[in-house]
């Protein structure tokens, strides 16, 4: 049901709630009315205390329930809390295997990082939304960041078209599946029976930053959940007539729920460029907007429509089990709730169109790093008050740092006598890095070139591996000698790393074949090099605030 507000209308005033089972219907007092009550016993005195008990009981629902609007972002379109073990039976919970603990990007103290994955599985839903039947991938993430001090929080969307590579992991059979070098994001979920634990494992990988929990929801959460708040105001800035997700909107502001509301949250072809990042400020608009209404006054303060909201939640949600139980859920929603909306900062990673293929997306270096390095830092994406003191770095962040592209730094004459030019004139961001793992250890390629990435070599990628060698070298073509020193300067490695390569041609770039020694020389650098956090974000980051009330549809 679409229903327009053109008029300032709200959707709460149109969708009155039906009164939740076991829960009475609450008396609407007018002003005078409590004049009417009958005497209490006791006198005045009694009956102040009674006042006040009653104050401080109201009190109490309304601080537990503020913790409703932060649940909503965290079911990833919506969802709430309400104190009814009823509830605990509609919670799906699932053990997720997360490998070797050591692999794992270190925690910092006290933040929290929950990933949200919206499934696209058609289960139960019949041929309506097509592919029947369909396990589902994962069709739309958000890493929601909450600072460890609460004061604020990040909310990135990966894209689903994003080029990754997805890790070994286990499915909840044992079953162990094989990693893939590259491949599509969604694919981390649903793709040869891969649960939420290798999407997890996969946003870990790519980002570094630690996730401490996932909560997943489908197609039908969406539906659920828009009703059960009495629907969703959003925005077009146009007349949309998209036929594949069955949108029809027209300009203005409108409050969705049910099937439209799941419209609305698919629709690209009809916004924008058509494309999956055309659709992630859609559903970031609709997210900020449900945690609006849920914080309304309308909403904490109508029991019936709080019950219809904690059972639609507590029914679509599966979660890890770490947090599967209501009384876990109700922690986190009020440890949430302690963040305004107008803190929460919406946020897509930066990507670029992938070069190998237009209708699919690289990570844009380093600003994608530079991202990753502030949120896994704890640093807020909100503008700070002029003048106001930047948040301590966190020391423990494990995201690689990156300003901007540097240049490589002065390296010693490589052999040959071929002389090493300024630092300065090393352009690291252009120059292409095939990186081969020649160490017999595996995931040494990828590790070496998310920090060289980090390091301003945005052109680094992997290459299939080389029989093992005992050490680390470079391999330049003619004329390159400079840029294989400043190379070889960045990763710590001697002066007789590098070698030229007749082989070479001078359109190719260079070579890092890495040895037996690589290992041990990351785990030296790492240890070395302190943890810093960038102050700012990229300069071109899409992003929303939570409390924008001006984001619409284009």
């Amino acid at each position: 049901m679409q229903q327009d507000i053109h008029d300032g209308g709200t959707g709460a005033d149109r969708h009155p709630a039906d009164p939740a089972p076991g829960i009475p219907v609450q008396r609407r007092h007018t002003p005078g009315e409590a004049a009417s009550e009958p005497p209490h016993p006791g006198g005045r005195a009694a009956r102040r205390r009674a006042l006040n008990a009653r104050r401080t009981r109201r009190r109490r629902v309304l601080k537990w329930t503020g913790g409703l609007a932060a649940f909503a972002l965290v079911a990833g379109c919506g969802g709430a809390y309400y104190a009814y073990q009823h509830f605990n039976n509609n919670i799906t919970a699932v053990k997720v295997q997360l490998g070797n603990e050591a692999e794992r990007p270190k925690p910092v103290a006290d933040a929290l990082n929950i990933l949200v994955i919206g499934t696209d599985s058609r289960e139960g839903l019949g041929r309506e939304y097509g592919d029947e039947g369909s396990a589902g991938h994962a069709d739309t993430t958000l890493l929601f960041h909450i600072a460890k001090d609460r004061s604020n929080a990040t909310a990135l969307s990966i894209p689903r078209d994003l080029m990754v590579p997805v890790p070994e992991c286990q499915a909840p059979d044992g079953k162990t599946i094989p990693g893939t070098a590259r491949t599509m994001f969604n694919t981390s979920l649903g793709q040869e029976g891969r649960d939420p634990g290798c999407t997890w494992k996969t946003v870990e990988k790519v980002t570094g930053i630690r996730v401490d929990h996932f909560v997943m929801v489908n197609f039908d959460a969406v539906k659920t959940l828009s009703t059960a708040v009495g629907g969703v105001e959003v925005c077009a800035a146009k007349d949309i007539n998209d036929p594949d997700s069955h949108l029809r909107m027209s300009k203005g502001r409108h409050v969705v729920q049910g099937d439209e509301a799941l419209a609305f949250v698919r629709t690209r072809h009809a916004v924008g460029l058509g494309g999956d990042l055309t659709r992630i400020p859609l559903q970031q608009q609709f997210i900020g907007s449900m945690i609006r209404s849920i914080k309304s006054s309308d909403t904490l303060t109508n029991p019936a429509k709080l019950w219809k909201l904690a059972d639609s939640a507590t029914k679509a949600l599966t979660v890890d089990s770490g947090i599967g139980s209501v009384d876990k859920l109700k922690d986190l929603a009020l440890d949430l709730s302690k963040v305004d909306s107008g803190k929460i900062t919406f946020a897509t990673v930066p990507v670029l169109d992938d070069p190998a293929d237009e209708n699919r997306l690289v990570l844009k270096q380093p600003d994608a790093a530079q991202l990753f390095s502030m949120v896994g830092g704890d640093r807020s994406l909100t503008e700070p008050a002029a003048g106001a003191a930047a948040p301590e770095a966190a020391a423990a962040a494990s995201a690689p740092a990156a300003t901007s592209a540097p240049a490589a730094p002065a390296a010693p004459a490589a052999p040959g006598g071929a002389a090493t030019t300024a630092a300065a004139a090393v352009d690291a961001k252009d120059l292409r890095v095939t990186v081969r793992n020649g160490s017999g250890t595996p995931g040494q390629a990828q590790q070496t070139v998310d920090r060289l990435v980090a390091k301003g070599y945005a052109k680094a990628a992997t290459a299939a591996n080389v029989p093992a060698v005992a050490t680390t070298s470079i391999a330049h073509p003619a004329g390159k000698s400079a840029e294989a020193a400043a190379l070889a300067a960045a990763l710590g490695l001697p002066a007789d790393a590098v070698r030229a390569d007749p082989k070479l041609g001078a359109r190719d770039g260079l070579v890092l074949v890495l040895g037996k020694d690589a290992p041990a020389a990351a785990a030296a650098e790492a240890a070395a090099t302190p943890a810093t956090v960038p102050s700012e974000a990229p300069k071109d980051l899409q992003r929303v605030q939570g409390d924008d009330t001006d984001a619409c549809a284009k």
